[in-house]
């Protein structure tokens, strides 16, 4: 089984080091270097074209949001996943729109860090359960003011709305396919399948419709029966 290689930003040694033995402890990833600043992870991520960058904030000389710019201009297809104390809507807009493919907290416990890490592998943003409702009511002021007239009339199977209203929970594609019981090949091709018949691009837009078409209410639900 080929490891996710991660390098790890951080100006802080003891949180670095820490995130490092955990890391060491599995066998599905492996740390392969290490980074105080943003100027210093541009220059790894170029000598390591790591598999993830999991990016701090608030540190010296360049910020990670800067960082992020700097590597997703140069090399476009970096995984960074920002991993801050900051729960600023200001910050974690900014790192979506620098790039990075997700938004974690320090606060997260290890087994949900590395479960949210090892979605990025198949295509899914990882965003820690309490900032996911943020990017959602976005994503529906967003499709509200630019929404292409019909959507509400597209023919969605039962199943496509069972499975839209579990997006919209933020549940990955694994929850969705143990929930639904089904595989999560076929949870993906029924994503494909939604986002094609509603014209749009990934998950968040999906359940900005679902919450703007009344599908499920605003604010993330238990699971549905």
């Amino acid at each position: 089984m080929k490891r996710l290689r991660i390098l790890l930003v951080d100006d802080h040694v003891l949180f670095r080091e820490g995130i490092a033995s955990l890391v060491a402890a599995r066998t599905d990833m492996e740390v392969v270097g290490q980074a105080v600043d943003g100027l210093e992870a541009q220059e790894k991520a170029r000598q390591l074209k790591p598999d993830l960058i999991l990016m701090d904030i608030r540190m010296p000389n360049c910020d990670g949001l800067e960082a992020t710019r700097r590597i997703k201009a140069e090399w476009p297809e970096a995984r960074i996943v920002i991993l801050t104390v900051s729960e600023e809507d200001a910050d974690l807009f900014e790192a979506i729109k620098a790039g990075a493919q997700g938004y974690l907290l320090k606060n997260l416990r290890p087994a949900a860090l590395f479960e949210l890490i090892q979605g990025v592998s198949k295509g899914e943003a990882p965003i820690s359960p309490s900032l996911a409702a943020k990017i959602i009511r976005e994503f529906v002021q967003a499709t509200q003011r630019s929404a292409p007239q019909g959507t509400t009339e597209v023919n969605l199977t039962g199943r496509e709305k069972q499975i839209l209203q579990y997006v919209a929970q933020g549940a990955s594609n694994r929850e969705i396919a143990t929930y639904v019981c089904i595989t999560e090949g076929t949870v993906k091709n029924h994503l494909h399948n939604i986002l094609e018949k509603l014209h749009l691009h990934n998950r968040a837009q999906a359940a900005a419709y679902a919450l703007r078409e009344g599908l499920i209410a605003t604010s993330l639900l238990p699971p549905v029966g």
